[in-house]
């Protein structure tokens, strides 16, 4: 059984990697409360990483590397993630801070 969340619940945080593979397309189908799934790598890869995806599978990015660094060791242990979309920008707003999603932990 996981240990105590690595991070205070909720984390809000930016979403990186969503200009990518055709993800902008999937950034501007979300609303704000819409769920989203977090989905670690496996243990073997280094650095880590922690996979957004949309509810139905579309990939939205990942989390930045100073979050899935800790989070993705401590989903592995067990530990269970949601996420849910907090703000989503326009072409106007920085591709790395276009999505910002609430992070809530539990053990």
């Amino acid at each position: 059984m996981a240990a105590s969340p690595p991070f205070p619940s909720p984390l809000h945080t930016a979403v990186h990697g969503t200009v990518f593979a055709g993800r902008a397309a999937v950034v501007q189908r979300l609303r704000v409360g819409d769920r989203l799934i977090l989905v670690p790598d496996p243990p073997s890869d280094e650095p880590p990483a922690v996979w957004v995806h949309a509810e139905g599978g579309d990939v939205v990015g990942h989390l930045p590397l100073a979050v899935a660094a800790r989070l993705a060791p401590w989903m592995l242990d067990g530990g269970r993630c949601g996420a849910y979309v907090e703000r989503v920008g326009g072409e106007d707003v920085a591709s790395w801070q276009r999505l910002v999603v609430r992070v809530e932990c539990r053990s």
